[in-house]
């Protein structure tokens, strides 16, 4: 997963807990997820638009 391994993961997860706390962590988690998920259907609409538009164009 991005050329990271475990212990580099470990690292960002405890710099992650100092730096905001082990009660803003679920809330943090919870935003990432549903901006990831507005992002991945943005992109998904966006692509089928495009195919709408290819479909229109007379050949």
């Amino acid at each position: 997963m991005f050329g990271l391994g475990t212990q580099e993961l470990l690292v960002i997860l405890v710099i992650v807990l100092v730096l905001f706390g082990g009660s803003k962590l679920p809330e943090i988690a919870r935003s990432l997820g549903k901006s990831m998920h507005e992002f991945k259907k943005g992109i998904n609409e966006g692509a089928s638009e495009k195919e709408k538009e290819k479909d229109e164009k007379p050949q």
